[in-house]
C-alpha cells in the first residue's frame, strides 16, 4: 500500500469528499420535472470548490458521467433516454446547433450541464461532437455570482449549480430553485470558514 493510499483522509461515500468537510447536510431536495445530466471534467471530480456533486445531491432526476471524451454510443444513450429531449447548458458559438425555445412540457427535457473551467468544458463539446448537434440553452441577463470562494474573470460568470438552477427555472417555472441556492450559500460559507482558517 502507498503512502498516498494511507495517508487519505476518511471520505464521505455520498460526497466523496473528506468527512470533515462533507456537504451532504447542504443538499436540499429540489422538486423539478427537469432531468439534469451532469457531464464533469476528471478534473472537476475531487476539487474542493466544486459544485456539482452539491447539484446532483439536491436533484433526484440527475445523473453524473465523469470523462473528457465520452464514447458516442454511450453519450447517445445518456442524452436521449426515455425519450427526453436533450438540451445544452452552453453560450452560442459559431458550432451551436441552435438555440433552444423552452416549450411546455418540462418533463421532456432534459438538461446536459459541462462540469468544468471555460477551458475544459469547451475542449469536453469539441471532442464530443454530439454535445455540438444539441440545441443551446444560454443565459442571459444572469444576476452576479455568489460564488465567492473562486476567481471569476467577469462577474456574469456562474457556478456550475448556480447556471443550472437558473436554466432549471428558466425550463420548469413551477420548480422553486430556492432551496438550491440556499444549499449552495451554506457551502460557501463552509469553503470560506476553511480558507479563514
Amino acid at each position: 500500500m502507498s503512502d498516498t493510499a494511507t495517508a487519505r483522509r476518511p471520505e464521505c461515500p455520498r460526497c466523496l469528499r473528506p468527512l470533515s468537510a462533507c456537504i451532504c447536510g447542504f443538499a436540499r431536495p429540489v422538486d423539478s420535472a427537469v432531468e439534469v445530466l451532469i457531464l464533469q471534467h476528471p478534473m472537476e471530480v475531487r476539487a474542493a470548490k466544486g459544485t456539482a456533486r452539491l447539484l446532483h445531491l439536491c436533484l433526484e432526476q440527475s445523473a453524473i458521467a465523469v470523462g473528457e471524451t465520452f464514447d458516442p454510443d454511450a453519450l447517445r444513450a445518456m442524452l436521449y433516454a426515455g425519450g427526453r429531449t436533450p438540451v445544452l447548458l452552453y453560450p452560442p458559438t459559431d458550432s451551436a446547433a441552435g438555440r433552444y425555445a423552452p416549450h411546455s412540457q418540462p418533463s421532456r427535457v432534459r438538461l446536459v450541464v459541462l462540469d468544468g473551467t471555460w477551458r475544459k468544458s469547451r475542449k469536453m463539446l469539441h471532442l464530443n461532437p454530439l454535445l455540438l448537434s444539441l440545441p443551446r440553452l444560454s443565459l442571459d441577463d444572469v444576476p452576479p455570482s455568489a460564488y465567492r470562494i473562486r476567481k471569476a474573470h467577469a462577474e456574469h460568470q456562474l457556478s456550475t449549480l448556480e447556471a443550472a438552477a437558473l436554466a432549471i427555472a428558466a425550463l420548469d417555472p413551477d420548480a422553486s430553485v430556492r432551496p438550491l441556492l440556499d444549499g449552495f450559500d451554506a457551502f460557501i460559507d463552509q469553503q470560506a470558514a476553511f480558507a479563514g482558517r
